[in-house]
């Protein structure tokens, strides 16, 4: 069954080539009845949270990213919250819904960036010199990623969170989208797991009503949010693989990418697609045909089905 899209809930967490924009697209697209969703790259899980099915697989290579998804789900959200304020005081860091922004000597069109600088310095640093992982940790990171540039979350080749301060903090939008994500996973019968696409072993997930979704990073763009494992060809080649046997088991699976960017054509997954539907996506789309290419940003999106 199909989610309404005229409810969807927006991840609190902005990974690079997240795909909320494209929702509205993608989610007809998915087989109408799903009894178990596998989504190999989660990344924000802007999918898999808003997907229908029985049990939902959300996987992801990333610890960080993972532990913070399962804190969300396992812990109360009051207890979610109260860790994120006390952050926010004890690292002395903008709080704009409550003193607004005059209160820092900043205006919005500017933003808080001034201010938060060398508080945001010391929290990243704190985080990237932590000796454990626990709840309080998986928090800092979240709201290290609310104060960083864009939201955005990139770790150097080693392991170090290196994103500079951003513009905003934890406003009300920020808040309430936070609170509509957890009480949605609380709701869902979801899991996250820590795992790499390479290793993962569909015979503990799949049956002929599974559905597999795969969103990678894309072989012709740069992705930032992620230097330590650089996608290349071979990893290319091995996803490609591995949906290929999914479809020799009768197994529906969705591929989301681009085949062409910028002036840089994927030739690896054109030649490969042609076994299987491939369908037009409109990134800027508004009420658009999304059969159509997205020819004023000479971005070529898709998502390749084999059903």
């Amino acid at each position: 069954m199909i989610a309404d899209t005229k409810k969807l809930i927006k991840s609190p967490l902005n990974y690079t080539g997240g795909k909320y924009r494209l929702l509205e697209q993608i989610l007809p697209l998915f087989p109408y009845e799903i009894d178990t969703f596998i989504d190999l790259f989660c990344g924000g899980c802007n999918v898999g949270i808003n997907v229908l099915g029985n049990k939902i697989i959300c996987i992801d290579n990333e610890k960080p990213l993972i532990r913070l998804l399962n804190s969300f789900k396992l812990r109360e959200k009051e207890e979610i919250f109260n860790t994120i304020y006390y952050i926010i005081k004890k690292y002395n860091l903008s709080d704009s819904s409550k003193y607004g922004y005059e209160y820092y000597d900043c205006v919005s069109s500017s933003g808080l960036s001034y201010y938060n600088k060398e508080r945001y310095l010391k929290l990243r640093d704190d985080y990237n010199n932590r000796s454990e992982e626990n709840f309080y940790y998986d928090m800092l990171f979240y709201t290290m990623t609310i104060y960083s540039f864009n939201n955005h979350i990139r770790f150097n080749r080693n392991g170090k969170f290196n994103i500079p301060v951003g513009k905003r903090d934890f406003n009300e939008s920020v808040e309430k989208k936070l609170s509509y994500f957890i009480d949605e996973i609380k709701k869902k019968n979801i899991h996250f797991i820590l795992d790499d696409f390479k290793r993962v072993d569909f015979n503990t997930y799949l049956d002929n009503s599974s559905f597999v979704y795969a969103d990678p990073p894309y072989l012709i763009t740069n992705a930032t949010y992620n230097e330590q494992n650089k996608w290349d060809k071979a990893k290319e080649f091995q996803l490609l693989n591995i949906l290929d046997d999914l479809n020799e088991k009768n197994i529906k699976f969705a591929l989301s990418n681009v085949l062409e960017t910028k002036g840089k054509r994927n030739e690896i997954l054109i030649q490969w697609s042609k076994k299987y539907n491939v369908n037009y996506l409109n990134y800027n789309y508004n009420n658009s045909n999304y059969h159509k290419r997205d020819k004023k940003s000479n971005n070529i999106e898709v998502l390749i089905t084999n059903y």
